[in-house]
């Protein structure tokens, strides 16, 4: 009963079956949201679901028009195109998530019994669980949320259904046959009918009890020990890896490009102390010593030197000595499509993954190749690197050094740039340009052939080079045409190798900003970048040389705070960034440490919050002890009774005038919700119905039911009819209560 003496109105068996036929549809809209972050091809056949599921939202008789032999081939043509479509592609996962997807297409299409409904739901969060568990994103968190309220309201409904139709709602349904509530569905009629049925204490209480199964669950996923579940479930071990960006082992000139013109996150990183981020850091990934008609690769013989054996495990060992002091500990998150070889600043100490992989170090190198390019974000945290843009390479400076090897050498390094004697000339000649003649190091080799470059050439994405036959790269050399990044790196390794000078292409990032809002470095595809090394023979290192960069040294370049500000980033875009990395940092990166780390933040927030709370409500207790034991006069008297009296004036003004300024109130401005007079006439009708009947009471309790229940148009002095009831129900006497023994 409600609190006016009428029953609150409710939804009719035919209503509970058109909601539970729109809250299915409106589940599988749910899930199929999930596919837009999955690299899976099934974009039209989602479209195809989503169209006619919402067609059938709209238009619940229209599976009645489905043929019936469609329900006969449905089960053998489902099976039919799943076994055909693994067959074909070869891939377990996306045809299985294409089979979840038809079978939504049916349940869609074909009323819905109770076991259907629950189909519904396992098939909806199998894709959402999917498109998680790959993308680790954190929109599955908003998703799941949704998909759950959704599913449990579904539960609700059908719940109720079957406690109204009994046995019959388990009566098979005919094909092709329209139910009885199809014929008097009309989604309109049904929202009102939600709106008039639905009491807002219910609502909140529903919300509040939601709420409290997310913070439960919250609290159980902080309390629950850690356990690792390897490579994203085995899930990745079902769909095929294929790179978004061009990062391999070996590019075309408009590789990297290609990647700038991106704009999405390639990798976060998160660093333990500040004072040591450079101005200017670059992501080294893949190192190219071999280039032939206009491609940089990595050669066969230096895979072979450098790369150890393919290993599983959690920890890789780099080429760096440790250090004295504190270390540092840098913190990546790879996300996917990126490539197989993982961003590193340098040379480095320690490699730490966050979950065992098949993994080759080169440390030489300063690289680390996974054996398959993960279909997740990866997380992995190194200790310490050389910020000093140099790799040393002393087995290389032996070999390079040695007479009989070393000659060997060059003429290996001679070989893997194939020109004509006149592309030769053409190098050899902007070498002479760049330097004057004369015989230089290493490092200032590449500061004058980089200027020369920059000179020569200016940067664009759009690159200007003149046609022609014979080698692409010497024909823009030789030219003042623009060009991006490679041509610059590709152009300086010409002229290094004709200098006699050992040179090798880097491809990687270089820069990205800082998030101001979660502190790390945001990379993205468009920080691709391409740079140079060359061997420097007295320090028997490789010396970073970007003919693109500022021209300052690893060494003089600031770092700390001040390089934070040079890349500051507090836009929008970074409040948004800021969310993927809480995501990561405190979701999926979630191990033991953090879990410690959680639940004494939890622990001591509480107890703070505690603390303040006692804190003022003593505060709020001394006070008022101390005005009651402070000295009364006859000012202060007065002024406590005055404060009383107007206080009860204002009680007795509420009590007396308020209910009818309200109802006026209500009245001039259209009766906007629940209409007061209406609901002022239903609690007359409750009070009326708790005394002893009459006859006298006929014509009130006519008057108010026409005001509860009739249309404005038969109302007569509603005021009127709220005196007279308040007169009879003051002169009528208690109903007798009737007791059970």
């Amino acid at each position: 009963m409600s609190t006016t003496g009428t029953p609150r109105p409710q939804l009719t068996l035919d209503e509970l079956h058109h909601l539970k036929w729109m809250l299915g549809g409106l589940l599988t809209l749910v899930g199929l949201g999930a596919v837009f972050y999955l690299e899976i091809e099934a974009w039209t056949l989602t479209g195809v679901t989503a169209a006619c599921t919402i067609a059938t939202m709209l238009r619940p008789g229209l599976p009645a028009r489905v043929p019936g032999f469609v329900h006969t081939l449905a089960f053998p043509l489902i099976v039919g195109f799943f076994i055909a479509d693994v067959w074909r592609r070869g891939e377990v996962l996306p045809a299985m998530v294409r089979l979840d997807i038809l079978l939504l297409l049916y349940r869609n299409v074909t009323y819905r019994q109770r076991r259907d409904d629950l189909q519904l739901i396992v098939l909806g969060l199998f894709i959402i669980i999917v498109a998680g568990v790959l993308s680790v994103s954190p929109t599955f968190a908003v998703q799941l949320l949704v998909f759950a309220a959704c599913a449990l309201a579904l539960l609700l409904v059908v719940t109720l259904t079957d406690s109204l139709a009994g046995p019959a709602a388990r009566a098979p349904l005919v094909p092709g046959e329209r139910p009885a509530w199809v014929r008097r569905a009309d989604v309109a009629h049904l929202v009102g009918r939600l709106r008039a049925v639905l009491d807002w204490r219910v609502a909140v209480l529903g919300a509040v009890l939601f709420g409290g199964v997310v913070a439960v669950s919250a609290l159980l996923f902080l309390a629950i020990p850690r356990f690792q579940l390897e490579n994203s479930m085995f899930l990745e071990r079902f769909i095929a890896k294929k790179a978004k960006t061009g990062f391999s082992d070996s590019i075309r000139f408009g590789d990297v490009t290609e990647i700038q013109q991106d704009t999405s996150i390639a990798l976060s990183v998160d660093v333990s102390d500040h004072k040591h981020i450079p101005a200017s850091p670059y992501w080294r990934m893949i190192v190219l010593d071999g280039y032939e008609g206009g491609v940089f690769r990595m050669s066969s013989r230096l895979k072979q030197r450098e790369f150890m054996p393919e290993r599983s495990g959690t920890t890789a060992g780099g080429a760096m000595r440790p250090r004295r002091g504190e270390a540092v500990y840098w913190t990546f998150y790879l996300e996917s499509g990126v490539s197989r070889f993982l961003p590193l600043a340098g040379p480095f100490q320690t490699l730490a993954f966050h979950e065992a992989q098949h993994f080759k170090v080169a440390p030489r190198l300063a690289m680390v190749a996974l054996r398959e390019e993960p279909v997740t974000m990866t997380a992995y945290r190194v200790e310490d690197f050389d910020l000093s843009g140099t790799v040393p390479d002393l087995r290389f400076a032996e070999r390079w050094s040695a007479r009989t090897e070393g000659e060997a050498l060059r003429e290996e390094h001679q070989a893997s740039l194939p020109l004509t004697p006149a592309e030769r000339a053409v190098v050899e000649r902007a070498v002479a340009e760049a330097t004057g003649g004369a015989k230089l190091e290493a490092g200032e080799f590449a500061r004058l052939a980089g200027e020369w470059l920059r000179r020569q050439h200016a940067y664009s994405l759009a690159p200007q080079i003149p046609a022609g036959e014979g080698d692409a790269l010497v024909r823009w050399l030789a030219s003042r045409g623009s060009g991006h990044c490679e041509l610059f790196a590709g152009s300086l390794v010409l002229m290094a190798r004709a200098a006699g000078f050992p040179a090798r292409i880097v491809t990687g990032f270089r820069g990205g900003s800082w998030n101001g809002y979660s502190n790390n470095f945001t990379i993205r595809n468009s920080d691709a970048h391409a740079w140079t090394e060359i061997f420097d023979e007295r320090s028997g290192a490789w010396l970073r040389a970007d003919p693109l960069g500022s021209g300052a040294s690893a060494a003089d370049e600031v770092r700390g705070e001040a390089a934070v500000a040079s890349r500051l980033d507090r836009s929008w875009k970074a409040r948004v960034d800021s969310l993927r990395m809480l995501w990561y940092r405190r979701i999926v990166s979630f191990d033991q440490q953090a879990q410690a780390e959680a639940l004494q933040a939890v622990k001591e927030a509480a107890r703070s919050s505690g603390r303040e709370v006692r804190e003022r409500l003593e505060a709020v207790v001394a006070a008022i002890k101390g005005w009651l034991i402070a000295p009364w006069n006859w000012t202060r008297g007065l002024g406590v009774a005055g404060v009383v009296a107007l206080a009860a004036a204002a009680a007795w003004l509420v009590v007396r005038f308020g209910p009818a300024l309200w109802r006026r109130l209500a009245l001039r401005r259209g009766g906007r919700g629940e209409d007061p007079v209406r609901r002022e006439a239903g609690r007359w009708l409750g009070r009326l119905g708790q005394t002893q009947p009459m006859p006298e009471h006929a014509a009130v309790r006519a008057d108010l039911q026409r005001l509860r229940f009739g249309p404005r148009a038969s109302w007569s002095r509603p005021e009127a009819v709220f005196r007279r009831a308040r007169q009879t129900v003051r002169t009528s006497r208690p109903r007798a209560r009737v007791t059970r023994s």
